[in-house]
C-alpha cells in the first residue's frame, strides 16, 4: 500500500510540474485588464429635455462598428421616440468627451435601439452569437445610476426556458443606468446586452444575434425622419402580437377542474399558473383561485407595457350565506374593476364595455367585453373579458381574460375561443 501512495504521489507532482509549460494553456484575464481594454468602446447614453437641458432619462450603449453606430436597449431612449420635439441625445465616453447621437432603428420586441454618433470610434466591440456554456465568466459594462462606468462580473446561466422572447441569464448583479450596455467574454465579444434585473443577482441579457439583426436591417439607413419611428413601434407591436396569440384557446388546450366547472389553464408553454384557496372559519364562504399569465412584455413608454396576457377563474361557494346575500357576494366580484394594465389619458382612451347573456348546452353565463384604444399607437387595444355563471344559488365562477397590445379582431377572436372554453363538468 505504501508503495502505490509514493507512485501516486509522484505522478501528481510531475503533473504538476508539467502544468505550466503545457502547450493550449491560456491564463484567466484578470478584471482590471478587461475594463482598461474595452471599457473605451463604451458610452453613457443621456436623454435630453431640450427645454431645460436636464437629462430626462441615463442608460448605457456601445459602439458595434467602425462608422460610429452604437447598441442600446430601446426603452433607454423611448421618451424621444415618443416626443422627437421635446428630446434629444446625448453620449459621453470614458474620457468625459461629449456629443450627439441620432436613432437609426428600434426594435421594441426586443427592447433594442441602434444609434449613430458624429464621431467614428478609435475601436468598437463585436457581437458574437455562439454558443456560450453555462458557468463561463461573463463581464458587464454600464453606469449604474450615473455613478461612472462599472464593470461587473457573473456567470452565462443559459437561454430562459418558456418565454416569449429569448433572454439570457446573467447571475450579475446589474442596476438601473447599465442597460444598453455590453456583456462580455473574457476576450471582448459581446453575448449579450444589458435589459433588466429582478436584484438578488438575478439578471437579464438579449441575445447577441438580435442586435446583429438590427444592425443588419439598418445597414443603409441614412437618415430617417425622428416622427416614423412611433409608427414602427406600433407595427411591430402589431406583428408580435399575431404571432404569440396565433392558436391560443384554440381545442386542446388544458384543462383544470374547480369544482363543477372545467375551465382552460396554460395554453401555450410561456404561461406560468398559480392556484390557491381561502377556507376560513370566520369567512362564510369559500373561494378557490386559479391564476395564469405570461412573465414577459413589451415596453413601450415609462407608463405603459404591452403585449401582456393573463387570465383568473375564482370560484365562490357558500353552506352558510342565503341566496340573496350569496348573489350580493357574487355581483361584486363580477363587477370589480378592470385588471391593471398600464397608460396615462395621453396614451390611452378610457374602457367602453358591452355586457351580454350568453347560453350554452351546458349553462348560462353574464359575460362583458371593456376595451380601450392606444392614442398614439393606432390599430392596438387593451381588453378585458369577464364572464361569470348563472343559475346556482350556491356557488359561481368569476374567469377574467386581460389581453395588453393587440388588434381588435384579435380582441374578439381570443375572447370567443376563451368563453367556448368555459364548460360545466358532467
Amino acid at each position: 500500500m505504501k508503495s502505490i501512495c509514493s507512485i501516486a504521489a509522484l505522478v501528481f507532482c510531475l503533473l504538476l510540474m508539467a502544468a505550466p509549460n503545457a502547450p493550449h494553456a491560456q491564463p484567466a484575464r484578470a478584471t482590471p485588464e478587461i475594463f482598461k481594454q474595452f471599457s473605451e468602446h463604451v458610452v453613457k447614453i443621456e436623454v435630453v429635455e431640450t427645454g431645460s437641458a436636464a437629462k430626462a432619462s441615463l442608460g448605457t450603449g456601445f459602439f458595434a462598428d467602425g462608422r460610429g453606430r452604437i447598441v442600446t436597449n430601446y426603452h433607454v431612449i423611448s421618451k424621444l421616440v415618443h416626443s422627437p420635439e421635446r428630446y434629444r441625445l446625448e453620449i459621453t465616453d470614458v474620457t468625459g468627451q461629449t456629443g450627439v447621437a441620432t436613432i437609426l432603428g428600434v426594435d421594441v420586441v426586443y427592447d433594442l435601439a441602434v444609434l449613430r454618433s458624429e464621431r467614428r470610434p478609435k475601436g468598437f466591440l463585436a457581437l458574437d452569437s455562439k454558443a456560450v456554456e453555462q458557468g463561463t465568466r461573463l463581464y458587464s459594462l454600464g453606469h449604474p445610476r450615473d455613478l461612472g462606468l462599472t464593470i461587473v462580473e457573473g456567470t452565462h446561466n443559459g437561454l430562459l426556458k418558456h418565454t416569449l422572447y429569448p433572454k439570457i441569464h446573467f447571475t450579475g448583479s446589474l442596476n438601473p443606468g447599465m442597460s444598453g450596455g455590453p456583456t462580455l467574454t473574457q476576450a471582448g465579444n459581446v453575448v449579450g446586452v444589458n435589459v433588466a434585473t429582478e436584484g438578488n443577482q438575478i439578471s437579464f441579457l438579449v441575445p447577441a444575434e438580435r442586435a446583429t439583426a438590427l444592425l443588419h436591417r439598418t445597414a443603409q439607413v441614412e437618415k430617417p425622419a425622428p416622427a416614423s419611428f412611433l409608427a414602427e413601434v406600433g407595427e411591430q407591436i402589431l406583428t408580435n402580437q399575431t404571432r404569440y396569440l396565433a392558436g391560443m384557446f384554440e381545442p386542446g388546450t388544458p384543462r383544470v377542474a374547480l369544482g363543477p366547472y372545467d375551465l382552460p389553464t396554460r395554453p401555450t408553454e410561456v404561461f406560468h399558473c398559480w392556484a390557491d384557496a381561502v377556507r376560513r372559519k370566520e369567512l362564510p364562504y369559500a373561494s378557490v383561485s386559479h391564476d395564469c399569465s405570461t412573465d414577459d412584455y413589451i415596453f413601450v413608454s415609462s407608463e405603459q407595457s404591452s403585449g401582456i396576457v393573463r387570465f383568473f377563474h375564482q370560484l365562490l361557494s357558500t353552506d352558510e350565506l342565503n341566496p340573496l346575500r350569496f348573489f350580493a357576494l357574487y355581483s361584486g366580484q363580477f363587477q370589480a374593476g378592470n385588471a391593471a394594465v398600464f397608460g396615462t389619458e395621453e396614451e390611452v382612451t378610457p374602457f367602453r364595455c358591452r355586457t351580454r347573456n350568453v347560453s350554452s348546452t351546458a349553462g348560462k353565463l353574464k359575460t362583458v367585453l371593456c376595451a380601450r384604444q392606444y392614442l398614439k399607437l393606432p390599430g392596438l387595444y387593451d381588453a378585458v373579458f369577464k364572464a361569470a355563471t348563472l343559475g346556482s344559488r350556491n356557488a359561481g365562477l368569476v374567469t377574467t381574460l386581460s389581453l395588453s397590445g393587440v388588434s381588435f379582431d384579435n380582441v374578439q377572436t381570443v375572447s370567443r375561443r376563451y368563453l367556448e372554453n368555459i364548460k360545466w363538468r358532467r
